[in-house]
């Protein structure tokens, strides 16, 4: 959390009331309210008195990241998305989060004694603040214990594991560079951490590092066409030999890791083979081929002994003996929820599964499995908070319509509405819900029944806002066509006849908010307008002078007189995505380009307005609101995935 100062070039003129404001040098004229005292531009107004506090993280990331799910001793479960590690007891349904990290987290590694946790992750948007770097910290405490690696990886670590024979004083790193470089760290030094040892790995791409459980100082890496077996001598030099597989055998990847009682490394590869690895050789011992339809995305050692390897493409979860004979126990996960990414071992036979497709499951082989987290999968710009209930839709580009309770922190129910969607909004009534999508078309669903109540198309390109009346007559539709559909509202939500188009804006609508009175629109462009709508008429209301005393029913155009100071100094006018209200009218927040999720005391009518920052998104921040009661803001985190939702102190 930060204090920014804002300034930039605005010229407020006393006599007619108007803030002229400069984006990217182009000149905007906001007519303030009347009754407006004076203002100095270069004055600077204070933070608001409340802050913003992370509450829930919703999401995972195991699209595209590995070996990133385990469970700790406290119950919980530790895993990752956007740049937040979240520890979440299922049980109790409670979470916390180490917020140390910049940007993306992309590895995580469990200390033999379960308390201690590395976690890497790539560069930021700050050439500073985000180099790629290794985070080692403590589970219960969240406090950071050492930091390793700042300004030598280039663009991230995609891979880290302690050492465990010796109880966990190395840790290994693989840094993602044009030759993976693999690096090892005494972490607990007093100077912070103390790189023993670096070499160049593989050209090709490595995605997976881990010590020998048992035998000191012998590491293994695994990755794209090998295998490889590392020694780090006494001088704290690492000689590797490559695994050697017979001709016809070798896969174009080996995915996945692991030890059995013996010591003896298991490899499982993208051509669905399991391979047992003698103690300290590098050769095959043992070939069980086709276990899998596909890659096999996690092998896991359990503490009786048995093996288990998933399918990364199948779903299959299948169980072996010690010595890697089929016992006949398996299991699938259903389709929709993506193939196996990682296997976690819970409790008694319980098991944890992250999935391809952002879920986390839980069950075991002989009941099967239910998803304890649910996600976004692809990038995520729909977000609206219910008028009246602690219920929020977010929709994205992965086709989902995903409803959500914000008390219990859970997934109402998820939809497949099979079109990409760009927004989402609640009709004032909360009675229907209205999805616009990437193809210009825009479906209206019955919240209770999922039932689509109506669709219509306009236009062929994506459909950026939709906002609802407050009296619920009308509702307007923002295009990237660069027009303003009007309907009039029938039939509580379910029946639609258009009024006509609003013409007049050169580039794509970005925002719109409706008068109280629901007579007006105001929107807001990608060149950087502010224009003024008759509702009935679709017309524009040439004379913005005359709207300047409108009380407006939201205020989710970030270029407003009331909303001056979220813009930073030589702002691109696209850098805001979102702003937001709150419903008592004391607080703004703003979602930015830049991952940050902003906290201003409304109005924001001072070019130089202080605020509270908050990271946690590793992505452009797509949207940010209230919920009804004023209570949480939230805010949707664009390609990582993310939903966040966080107490207003």
């Amino acid at each position: 959390m930060s204090f920014t100062s804002i300034t930039h070039t605005c010229q407020y003129n006393e006599e007619d009331g108007t803030m002229r404001m400069y984006l990217r040098g182009r000149p905007v004229v906001l007519h303030g309210p009347s009754d407006q005292d004076g203002l100095d531009p270069a004055k600077v107004a204070p933070p608001p008195q409340n802050k913003l506090k992370l509450e829930w993280v919703y999401g995972y990331r195991g699209k595209d990241c590995r070996s990133n799910l385990y469970l700790l001793p406290t119950g919980e479960i530790v895993y990752f998305v956007a740049s937040v590690v979240v520890l979440f007891n299922v049980e109790e349904q409670c979470q916390r989060h180490y917020t140390g990290h910049t940007d993306d987290v992309k590895c995580l590694a469990v200390h033999p004694n379960k308390l201690i946790v590395a976690s890497g992750q790539c560069a930021g948007h700050d050439r500073v603040d985000a180099r790629p770097h290794v985070r080692v910290w403590n589970s219960v405490s969240l406090a950071t214990l050492a930091v390793l690696g700042a300004g030598q990886a280039e663009r991230g670590i995609w891979a880290v594991a302690f050492s465990r024979a010796d109880g966990g004083s190395l840790l290994a790193a693989i840094h993602d560079a044009p030759d993976h470089v693999i690096s090892v760290w005494d972490w607990q030094r007093s100077d912070k951490g103390h790189c023993l040892a670096e070499t160049k790995c593989s050209v090709d791409t490595v995605v997976a590092v881990e010590f020998h459980p048992l035998d000191r100082n012998q590491i293994v890496t695994c990755g794209k066409n090998h295998i490889a077996f590392w020694t780090l001598d006494q001088t704290n030099v690492l000689y590797k030999r490559m695994g050697i597989f017979e001709a016809r055998d070798k896969p174009k990847y080996v995915t996945c890791l692991a030890f059995n009682h013996n010591g003896d490394v298991l490899s499982g590869d993208s051509s669905g083979n399991l391979t047992v690895w003698g103690r300290g050789t590098n050769t095959v011992q043992r070939l069980v081929r086709a276990v899998h339809d596909g890659p096999v995305f996690s092998v896991a050692c359990l503490k009786h002994g048995a093996v288990l390897s998933a399918g990364g493409k199948d779903g299959r979860i299948v169980m072996f003996d010690a010595d890697v004979n089929p016992t006949g126990l398996e299991n699938v996960i259903e389709g929709h929820y993506g193939g196996v990414r990682v296997l976690a071992e819970g409790r008694g036979s319980q098991l944890y599964v992250g999935t391809t497709k952002n879920c986390i499951l839980h069950g075991d082989l002989e009941l099967g499995f239910s998803p304890a987290v649910l996600g976004h999968v692809e990038e995520v710009w729909g977000l609206a908070a219910h008028p009246s209930l602690a219920w929020f839709a977010s929709a994205g580009w992965d086709r989902l319509l995903q409803l959500w309770d914000a008390l219990s922190h859970s997934t109402v129910w998820s939809k497949d509405i099979e079109e990409r969607a760009q927004c989402v909004s609640w009709s004032a009534d909360g009675a229907v819900l209205a999805v616009g999508c990437l193809s210009g078309r825009w479906l209206v669903l019955d919240p209770h029944s999922r039932d689509v109540l109506a669709q219509h198309q306009d236009g062929s390109e994506p459909i950026q806002t939709i906002q609802y009346s407050p009296d619920n007559k009308m509702v307007a539709l923002g295009s990237r066509d660069n027009f303003i559909y009007i309907y009039r509202v029938e039939d509580n939500g379910a029946r639609y006849s258009r009024l006509g188009k609003c013409l007049g804006h050169s580039s794509y609508i970005t925002h719109l908010d409706w008068s109280e009175d629901s007579q007006y629109i105001r929107s807001n462009s990608g060149d950087y307008e502010l224009l003024f709508w008759n509702a009935m008429t679709c017309r524009q209301v040439t004379s913005p002078s005359s709207l300047r005393d409108a009380a407006w029913a939201s205020n989710t155009c970030p270029i407003t007189f009331t909303t001056v100071g979220v813009w930073p100094e030589n702002a691109d006018g696209t850098d805001i995505n979102s702003c937001a209200r709150s419903r008592d009218g004391r607080l703004a927040a703003t979602g930015d380009d830049f991952g940050k999720v902003k906290l201003y005391a409304y109005p924001v009518t001072q070019p130089k307005s202080l605020c509270h920052a908050y990271g946690g998104h590793s992505s452009h921040v797509t949207c940010v609101r209230f919920t009804q009661d004023g209570a949480r803001l939230l805010s949707a985190g664009g390609l990582d995935t993310s939903l966040m939702q966080w107490l207003v102190d």
